[in-house]
């Protein structure tokens, strides 16, 4: 061997390391980085709220939303509210200009009756909610148990505050599926 081609051989392995391992491993994490900020995030249901659509401990995907007016009524989306100061998921019921009516649990909106077959447990509450333009309102699959735009002393989300649609169900695993 001539002199110096010992350190070009060691120098080459260094440079074969770092772009055979460190490289694609920081071009890995900058990506689930950016994925996780801008299309999908984990959530973990808190609460009995959602019954028995999910439940306690349920973990979920749920994709970034930066069109709320393409969201759909019955849609389950996390947002951010701003009176309790967290971030939760329910149920959208109300878009953005409908009339709401509830009586004796029952909901109708602009007049149709909503079917919701996810609902286990019903209550009495009453009301009626005109939505305004640019906010939305949701209620829990769980009526009984739910903190929802009925309670709240503003009942309205601010579509600025909506973060993401639930997506698919992933743990536990038994109860994997898409969500709806």
């Amino acid at each position: 061997m001539r002199e110096g081609e010992g350190d070009k051989e060691i120098l080459k392995g260094k440079s074969n390391f770092f772009n055979d391992w460190i490289v694609p491993l920081l071009v890995a994490i900058v990506l689930a980085i950016l994925i996780n900020k801008y299309i999908i995030f984990k959530v973990m249901i808190p609460s009995g709220s959602m019954i028995p659509t999910l439940n306690v401990d349920d973990r979920l995907f749920a994709t970034r939303v930066y069109r709320p007016e393409r969201l759909n009524r019955e849609d389950i989306i996390v947002f951010y509210s701003d009176e309790l100061e967290k971030t939760l998921i329910k149920r959208l019921i109300g878009l953005p200009g409908d009339k709401v009516v509830i009586t004796d649990g029952d909901v109708t909106v602009n007049g149709e009756k909503l079917k919701q077959e996810y609902v286990k447990n019903k209550d009495s509450l009453s009301g009626t909610y005109l939505v305004p333009e640019g906010k939305y309102f949701f209620l829990g699959d769980n009526r009984l148990k739910s903190s929802d735009s009925r309670e709240w002393d503003n009942p309205y989300i601010d579509e600025s505050d909506i973060k993401g649609k639930a997506q698919v169900k992933v743990y536990p695993f038994s109860d994997f599926s898409i969500i709806k």
